[in-house]
């Protein structure tokens, strides 16, 4: 289901620094969305991942570590591009989140370092209490264990840091999906194999059927071919919507599996 429709932009009077001086921010006037999910390509600097965060804050949704976007210090820049934006809905939610492919590392991290310290923090209250009550030790103890019956719930008993980089972030996805939500994923092949990011296109389609709509940033010409789907390039003066066929991505990558051995002798005189 496509919730949000569009969103229009006007520039300000000033625009010498970022992200107000990114081209194609610079010639934005109006991005229309209609399909369910739309992928931003572009290369390195082209202004994909600038224009997706700035959305993410105007539409105020949470990112992967439950914070709203307005008190993540990482997107205060982009949150200057987004006061100048316009939002048109079908169907307002806030439903949904925004996930960087860096946000997923840090939050498997600083997940493994919260089960630590629960961990911790039951031992150390065994000792405390040692000789007393199991019932003056269970009720001391209480308020950790839930927490932490509570992480092992939502992640696995063994936390994500236990699982594949794949596994860990298809887990982390469906403990925070919610049917008609906005999600705005960059770069989320990053932790994903070949064979996952064909996971990942079946994952998108589950969700799709339970009106959820994607905005995703992304290089992989696997996660790019997803069917229906509406490819935006950022790689030209202003943004245009373009054929998966056409994509510089899918043909570079096409014609070196056909042949590298062309490919690394240019490059490496092999």
């Amino acid at each position: 289901m496509i919730h949000l429709r569009s969103v229009s932009y006007k520039l300000p009077r000033s625009t010498e620094n970022f992200p107000f001086n990114v081209s194609v921010i610079q010639s934005l006037t109006s991005l229309e969305l209609t399909a369910d999910v739309t992928f931003l390509v572009g290369e390195n600097g082209s202004g994909k991942s600038t224009l997706l965060e700035a959305i993410a804050y105007a539409v105020q949704l949470p990112v992967v570590g439950s914070q709203a976007a307005h008190n993540d210090p990482t997107l205060a820049t982009v949150g200057q591009l987004a006061d100048h934006f316009k939002l048109t809905w079908n169907k307002r939610t806030r439903r949904g989140l925004f996930m960087r492919s860096e946000d997923y590392f840090g939050f498997v991290r600083r997940l493994a370092e919260l089960k630590s310290e629960m961990e911790a923090d039951i031992e150390a209250v065994d000792r405390e209490y040692e000789g007393r009550s199991a019932f003056a030790k269970g009720l001391a103890k209480m308020a950790y264990a839930r927490e932490l019956h509570s992480l092992r719930e939502s992640y696995g008993e063994d936390g994500l840091d236990a699982q594949s980089h794949g596994e860990s972030y298809f887990a982390l996805f469906q403990s925070r999906f919610v049917p008609d939500g906005l999600y705005l994923l960059d770069e989320p092949e990053a932790p994903l194999s070949p064979t996952r990011q064909l996971t990942f296109l079946s994952l998108l389609k589950m969700a799709v059927a339970q009106n959820a709509q994607f905005i995703i940033a992304t290089h992989s010409p696997i996660i790019l071919a997803y069917p229906g789907a509406t490819i935006l390039s950022f790689d030209g003066q202003q943004i245009e919507q373009v054929g998966y066929e056409d994509l510089e991505h899918v043909n570079v990558m096409r014609d070196f599996l056909n042949n590298p051995r062309a490919y690394l002798r240019h490059l490496m005189d092999v």
